[in-house]
Order: C-alpha cells, then structure tokens, then sequence
C-alpha cells in the first residue's frame, strides 16, 4: 500500500473515532486513476459528506490533532463544494481559515 493511500486510510480512521465527527459526517476515500506504473487503485481525496449537526470547527480540529500526531505531519486538503482548503502548519490562523470557508460551504448550500 503506497503511504499517500495509508496516511488517508489512517486519517478515516482517526475521524471515524471521533464521536463529534462520527455524529454528522461520512467521510469517504475517492480514488483517482493509477500512474503507469501502478496496478489498481489510487486513493488522493478524503471529502466529508456532512449531515444534521455538522460542526466544520470539530472536523478541522479532528484533522489537525491527527495530522499532530504524524511523524512527518503531511500536509492536508480538504475539498467541499468546490472549494479545496490546504492545511500545511495547521497554525490558530489556518485552521480559523478552514473553519470559516468550511462552515461558509455549509451556509451556501453544499451537496449533504
């Protein structure tokens, strides 16, 4: 299994845990094409499909304490509605930022 298809298998898991995230969001692996040199299929997307009482706070928190306990702390993108949010440091700053476009996607009406 390559490490980008493991880290985003371990990210599922890490926010199917949580209890917050668990509630209000279904969080599923979309596979893109595989490379030439690669046999089946390659994971690249991890996208919440939220429901009922789904907090975007909760979900960027999720995501950043997991990211804090990975060794090479691997930088996340988050896709919703159009809109990719890109954690790198996972500073107060950026993860205020995902909220807020996260929370926005939500208001405008993005698929459930």
């Amino acid at each position: 299994m390559e490490s980008v298809e493991r880290e985003l298998r371990s990210l599922q898991n890490w926010l199917r845990s949580n209890p917050d995230v668990r509630r209000s969001a279904v969080v599923e692996l979309h596979g893109g094409a595989p490379r030439p040199e690669e046999m089946g299929t390659a994971f690249d997307v991890l996208e919440p499909v939220t429901g009922n009482g789904w907090s975007a706070a909760s979900f960027v928190m999720a995501v950043v304490a997991w990211r804090q306990s990975r060794p090479q702390r691997p930088r996340v993108e988050i896709r919703r509605a159009g809109t990719v949010i890109v954690l790198t440091d996972c500073s107060e700053e950026e993860t205020e930022r995902a909220t807020r476009v996260l929370e926005a996607a939500q208001a405008d009406g993005a698929p459930e």
